[in-house]
């Protein structure tokens, strides 16, 4: 019985991935989120559930400035979901884990020109 309440909540947060994949959020080493495709620097509301548990990838129905920018209404999701439900927005680069590639040869050190 659990698995299936499992999987009858996963098919619910696809469907809302489905209907707002442009608003999706990573987890970075700094403990902030960054969004998919505009690469801006956000965080979870300190009211929502999730601000505690800090999921690697997050959907969001607004974002709020204060004194930061905050995502509220926050769930968490499967980054395959975004290929399923929107291949024509994103790409598998857009989901692979940065972490774990290589930099391009030069990339991230400064350059000295002599």
């Amino acid at each position: 019985v659990y698995k299936r309440q499992a999987e009858y909540g996963d098919g619910i947060r696809k469907c809302i991935a489905a209907g707002f994949f442009y608003h999706t959020a990573k987890l970075q080493a700094s403990g902030t989120y960054r969004t998919i495709k505009h690469n801006q620097t956000v965080q979870i509301h300190p009211s929502s559930s999730l601000f505690q548990t800090a999921p690697k990838w997050v959907i969001y129905h607004e974002l709020v400035f204060t004194t930061k920018e905050f995502m509220r209404q926050v769930i968490e999701i499967n980054p395959e979901w975004l290929l399923e439900v929107a291949p024509h927005y994103y790409k598998q680069k857009d989901i692979e884990d940065s972490s774990k590639r290589k930099m391009p040869k030069g990339a991230g050190k400064a350059q000295i020109n002599r």
